[in-house]
């Protein structure tokens, strides 16, 4: 259970379960449980993981498991890990009976369908409810309410109701509980205050280093808002964090549907400037980040490059964290400036993380191609004689006044046995008459081929497919984008007749 509805509690589930075996007789010897957990993953659910253990290690009291209904094996957004679970108990003898579902899980035809419609459902369920979250979200940071997270060093949580009327603070560990109340940020105690506003002047017009402020701070017994020694690089996060100038600032990272987390461009944040009340004068702050872009500047690339190097000589291994904590490096920041990105800055000096970043650069290359094959449709389409209006905000083309139309790129993605697979996803508000999906090649250099999927037969979401697809899929496939241009072409009534 997560916390979405009442009927998914776990005190409910139990007591249709248990109505469900006394109906037909079946004793139940043993309960998995868990509480609080997303099912988009396995990261957490330690019950349905030990359930699987004992299976699958055949030391089992028990020859049958009652499940509440097909969601509770997870809200997966890839259906087969839901069925690839059940799979594992029934390979094991083990049957699985769905208690709340009106089909019998008898292996027949109509159950079979019933169960995968069911599991893509679910995961479209979490998908759904994930864009619906992240769109309030992103309305409540523009209307200066702060969105989970520490409120940092100098600053803290304020509690309001629906009417912006303080309702008192909220210490470290504490959230709101009634859902029309907001957080804000306020300046913290005036110690804290003031030692903030000393690091920035001391920065900026004594020209102290972060880790000489750092120094400082603790030769006074000053700690961090966790209670910690104060570092450089933890110095550096107040020197360059727009929140002390009363800026609301979100989104710089990502972490939907529990799938990687990534580091969003600038442009993807989401802020609300001059939100909060101020701690430090917007000069002041400006000045900062001047010294620190500055301090950048003075490094040629391969003297920055080679201070890399070097550090992962020392350290063994590299992250922002570590770059930010030495001193006669430039920021990571400045790494990701100058080089387009951290990752790229490691391959430039020879070191893998442990982690496939690959994806990172990928992506960065498919979004420079977009707007060019964009430009691309567009001259054919108007070479043809029909017209072409592009919305700037959404790049959906409207062809002729006729139909929408939108231009995806899917990345290709070899999978550990060298398979190829590629995802193509559907964006369920935009909804175009026809989406072009270019795929590209193992290696996303070159598109591979098209695919010209109408609206009516193209449900929201995502599709995997594979090097070979069935007849429902390859019905749309073309090898070349000229059967696109041929919709949006123009012919003289006469010459047609």
């Amino acid at each position: 259970m997560s916390t979405e509805h009442q009927q998914y509690s776990t005190e409910n589930q139990e007591e249709a379960i248990r109505q469900y075996a006394t109906r037909r007789g079946i004793e139940i010897v043993r309960t998995y449980a868990d509480e609080g957990k997303s099912g988009l993953s396995l990261d957490g659910r330690d019950a349905l993981k030990q359930l699987l253990e004992h299976v699958q290690g055949g030391a089992v009291d028990f020859s049958l498991i009652l499940v509440y209904d097909v969601s509770r094996w997870g809200r997966f957004q890839d259906a087969d890990e839901a069925a690839h679970n059940e799979f594992v108990c029934r390979r094991a003898g083990i049957d699985v009976q769905y208690c709340a579902e009106p089909f019998e899980n008898d292996g027949s035809f109509g159950s079979d369908i019933q169960k995968m419609l069911k599991r893509k459902m679910a995961g479209e369920y979490s998908r759904e409810l994930s864009v619906k979250v992240f769109a309030g979200q992103c309305r409540l940071i523009e209307h200066g309410y702060r969105q989970g997270g520490p409120s940092g060093y100098g600053l803290r949580r304020e509690l309001i109701d629906h009417t912006g009327a303080a309702k008192g603070e909220l210490v470290r560990g504490e959230h709101k509980s009634i859902h029309t109340d907001r957080v804000v940020l306020i300046p913290g105690p005036p110690e804290e205050v003031t030692t903030v506003q000393w690091m920035y002047r001391a920065f900026v017009e004594e020209g102290m280093s972060e880790r000489e402020i750092a120094l400082l701070l603790n030769n006074r017994g000053i700690s961090t808002d966790l209670g910690h020694p104060w570092t450089r690089g933890t110095v550096h996060q107040v020197l360059i964090n727009e929140k002390y100038i009363g800026n609301n600032v979100w989104n710089r990272m990502s972490f939907k549907l529990k799938k990687r987390r990534v580091r969003n461009r600038p442009d993807l944040w989401v802020r609300a400037d001059g939100a909060f009340e101020p701690i430090i004068d917007r000069h002041l702050f400006d000045a900062a980040q001047a010294i620190i872009c500055q301090r950048s500047l003075r490094f040629s690339d391969e003297e920055m490059l080679e201070g890399l190097k070097q550090l992962v000589f020392e350290r063994g291994y590299l992250s922002g964290l570590i770059i930010d904590e030495t001193e006669h490096l430039p920021s990571s920041s400045a790494y990701r400036t100058r080089f387009g990105s951290l990752l790229r800055a490691y391959q430039l000096v020879g070191y893998s993380p442990d982690r496939d970043y690959r994806y990172i650069e990928i992506n960065r290359v498919l979004r420079r191609m977009h707007p060019d094959i964009l430009a691309e449709v567009i001259s054919r389409i108007e070479h043809l004689g029909g017209s072409v209006r592009c919305d700037p905000a959404t790049d959906i083309l409207t062809v002729n006044e006729e139909f929408t139309a939108s231009i995806v790129i899917v990345r290709c993605l070899t999978m550990p046995a060298g398979s190829l697979r590629w995802k193509m996803r559907f964006d369920a508000g935009l909804r175009p008459d026809i989406t072009l999906a270019v795929r590209m090649d193992a290696g996303n250099e070159h598109p591979l081929d098209y695919y010209l999927l109408p609206r009516v037969d193209v449900a929201a979401g995502a599709v995997r497919l594979k090097e070979e697809n069935s007849i429902y899929w390859d019905a749309y496939r073309f090898d070349s984008i000229d059967h696109f241009f041929w919709l949006a072409s123009r012919a003289n009534i006469r010459s047609v007749a």
